[in-house]
Order: structure tokens, then C-alpha cells, then sequence
């Protein structure tokens, strides 16, 4: 099976630009990503997709393969559709350009063993809070799954609600995402529908129209970079790695 790697970047956020830049421990967090996306054995190619010529020569500094997309894209999805359109492969994983500590022992959990090309294949990563305070935080998505690991709902809300007890384990989203071309056309070819509208979620173009969405729980360390007072966070976690 041919496995293409694409971490988007973009360099227009709202909240902050040019994040992939922005250094973590001395090197831009693009590149802490990019090497550990390199590190998966399974991945035929590793490339970065981005509208930013600033972010691309940054990227081509570190030996990173680069495929420009379009400055157009609302979502991150939308530009792996871009780039499934140039290159064929048969799963194409996403894996966020601003989840620095994932390795390769939480990235390889979303890849299948075979992917149908005649049916939607899509699958994303998920882990447990660690935090309580980031429960109710809304930054961070809450993932509901059934007994088969088939996404429910999802939602910046805490979910499900503590009525009953207390005795459960929230679950966060991890920005690794495999798609196969079939569900790439799907997801470009339909409207953004009442849900996904609400949250801000695009899975939502699946889960809305009743395609499964499977995550898996990589029970991994995950620390997003969503703004600058993130990367304390980060850094600290890392000395602790010894890096």
C-alpha cells in the first residue's frame, strides 16, 4: 500500500501567524514535526503542503520536501484534497503541522492494515485528557466513540455529560488523520452542513452524513500549539525528554 505523509502549514492564522515557524527548543516547529513523520517506516513519502513561499524555504532548509497548494483552502482537509489531486497514493495521512511531541508510536495507529478504494476509508487519533481544566476548555475537542471505535460526536463542549457518575475518561482529539482518495472526493463534493457549521469541525461533513469516521487511542503525550503561551508548555515537556 502506497502511503503519502502531508503536514498542511499555512502561514495565515488568525491567532498566530506564521506558527509553523515559530521555534520550539531552537528549531521551527514544522521541522519537529517533519522528523517525526520521517521516522514512520510506513510512509512511502513525507511532504509539507502550504500556500506560504516564507514557510516553504524554511521547510527546503531542512531537507523537507514541499508541495505548494492554494492560499483559497478554509480547512486543512481541503488542501490534502489539493494535494491527493497531484499525487496518487492509496491512504493519505494528515498529520497537523502544530502537534510537535507526536511520534511516530502514535502517528502509525491510524493507518490500516488494507484500504478499499471502492469505500470511504477515514480514521483519525485520540487520547486521553490528563487535566481536568482541559475537559471544559474549549479549545480542545471532545471525542465520543461506540463500542467499535466509530466516532459518534464530537464536540468543543464536554461530552458526555456527568449525570450518571463520574467514571469516565474524556478523550481529546490528536491532529492525525488518514483519508483515502474516495473519502477526499467525498468530503470536497458535499456542502458543509448545520453541524459543522456550529462546531467549526469539518468531520463533521462525514459524521452529518452518516459515513463513519473510526478513532483510535493512541493514549499519547499530545500538546497542540494553538498560540505563543503554548509552547512554554511544550518546551518544558521536551526537557523532560531530554531534547
Amino acid at each position: 500500500m502506497n502511503i503519502l505523509c502531508v503536514i498542511p502549514a499555512r502561514a495565515e492564522s488568525s491567532r498566530f501567524f506564521e506558527k509553523p515557524l515559530a521555534l520550539i527548543a531552537g528549531k521551527p516547529m514544522i521541522q519537529w514535526v517533519y522528523q517525526h513523520c520521517m521516522a514512520v517506516q510506513e510512509f512511502d513519502r513525507v511532504v509539507v503542503a502550504t500556500d506560504s513561499e516564507k514557510i516553504a524555504a524554511a521547510c527546503r532548509s531542512f531537507g523537507a520536501q514541499v508541495v505548494m497548494t492554494s492560499s483559497s483552502h478554509d480547512t486543512a482537509t481541503e488542501r490534502l484534497y489539493e494535494v491527493s489531486t497531484l499525487i496518487d497514493a492509496d491512504l493519505y495521512v494528515m498529520v497537523n503541522g502544530d502537534e510537535p511531541l507526536l511520534t511516530r508510536e502514535a502517528i502509525v495507529q491510524c493507518i490500516p492494515d488494507v484500504v478499499d478504494r471502492d469505500a470511504i476509508y477515514v480514521s483519525n487519533l485520540m487520547t486521553d485528557f490528563s487535566n481536568p481544566v482541559e475537559v471544559v476548555d474549549a479549545t480542545n475537542l471532545k471525542i465520543v466513540t461506540d463500542a467499535h471505535d466509530r466516532c459518534l460526536f464530537i464536540s468543543r463542549s464536554p461530552i458526555p455529560y456527568p449525570k450518571g457518575n463520574m467514571d469516565y475518561v474524556y478523550h481529546k482529539f490528536v491532529g492525525v488523520g488518514a483519508f483515502n482518495r474516495k473519502a477526499l472526493e467525498f468530503y470536497h463534493n458535499t456542502a458543509r452542513g448545520p453541524i459543522e457549521k456550529i462546531e467549526e469541525n469539518d468531520s463533521f461533513r462525514f459524521i452529518e452524513n452518516g459515513v463513519p469516521i473510526y478513532y483510535y487511542n493512541c493514549h499519547c503525550k499530545s500538546l497542540s500549539v494553538d498560540t505563543r503561551k503554548d509552547i512554554a508548555g511544550v518546551e518544558a515537556y521536551l526537557a523532560t525528554q531530554g531534547h
